[in-house]
Formats: structure tokens, C-alpha cells, sequence
């Protein structure tokens, strides 16, 4: 289910092994409709450890909810499963297979972290990656406008004494 799909995405699923690379073509695809594929990496690794997480940890089930928002220049990502127990940062030795799932969390992201859904049981983990800018996202392009006086009647234009209308002028962005 999609809902304001210009600013938030919630995915419903089972944390199964097959169903983790699913969510990962869904979180980013929304991210590609949504201009933001510089984050895409980051997005994907970070909602695959987190739903590794519910698939190894969780219980009594591996239901959750994966939810993508886009705001004030932010994209949280947050999965949100029943199991009340919280999340630990372990130190993993460089022979451990696992463990390293939430520190890699925090050296992709802005910041992360876990709390309690509103009304509900379980918990909820998010990370938060700042979004680029609009102009470092988008290749540099010519804007081009009037280079003329163009159409208008400039004379009943209230100015300064002395002082004449301002006419547009093309500008050049990039």
C-alpha cells in the first residue's frame, strides 16, 4: 500500500529472506519517483539490515511494517515489528558473521534509533538520511526569459523620482 505517494510509502510484509530484496526494489523505486537516488544505497542497506533484524530476533511473529517518509529535507526510514524487546549495538570480532547490523545503521546514517509505537505494541527502529540539495541532484541547465521589454506598458508603473522600471533580463543557472 502506497499512501501520499509524493512524501510517504508503508510496505506491510513478513520478514522473510525472500521478501527482504522485494522491499528493497520497492524502497528504491519510491526513491527514484521521489528524485533522491544518491540515497538509494544507503536506504536499501540500512532496510535490509533492519528487516534481517525481525527476520532473526523477532517474536512472537515476523510481521512488520517498513514506512519511508520524506521530510523537511530528511528521509526517515523505519520498520516497526511486535517483538517489545529492544535492539542491542554489539561489538562484533573480525572473525563474527553478524552482530554488526545496527553499527552499520549508524555509520550510514544521519542518525538512527528505536522507540515505542503510539498505541501499539512492539517497537519501531529508524535511521534518517539527509536528502541532497535540489540543484546537487539535478544537472545545471539554462533558464532562459525575456531579453526585452516585452508586451507590458511600463509608463503607469509607480517608481522613485529619478529612478526607472526594472526590466527583465535572462538569467543563466549552473
Amino acid at each position: 500500500m502506497i499512501s501520499e505517494p509524493s512524501r510517504h510509502c508503508t510496505v506491510e510484509l513478513q520478514a522473510l529472506p525472500s521478501r527482504i530484496g522485494q522491499v528493497r526494489r520497492i524502497i528504491s523505486a519510491q526513491l527514484r519517483y521521489w528524485h533522491l537516488d544518491p540515497l538509494i544505497d544507503q536506504a536499501a542497506l540500512g532496510v535490509t539490515e533492519l528487516l534481517t533484524n525481525v527476520h532473526r530476533h523477532a517474536q512472537p511473529d515476523k510481521s512488520c511494517t517498513v514506512e519511508i517518509e520524506l521530510l523537511l529535507e530528511r528521509l526517515t526510514v523505519s520498520v516497526h515489528d511486535h517483538d517489545p524487546r529492544m535492539p542491542t549495538v554489539r561489538k562484533a570480532d573480525d572473525s563474527s558473521t553478524s552482530g554488526r547490523g545496527l553499527a552499520l545503521i549508524a555509520a550510514v546514517s544521519e542518525s538512527w534509533g528505536v522507540r515505542r509505537p503510539r498505541g501499539g505494541a512492539g517497537k519501531v527502529v529508524w535511521f534518517t538520511l539527509p536528502t541532497p540539495s535540489l540543484f546537487a541532484t539535478q544537472p545545471p541547465h539554462v533558464l532562459y526569459g525575456a531579453t526585452t521589454d516585452g508586451p507590458f506598458d511600463l509608463s503607469g508603473i509607480m517608481t522613485p523620482e529619478g529612478a526607472s522600471p526594472s526590466v527583465a533580463r535572462s538569467v543563466a543557472v549552473g
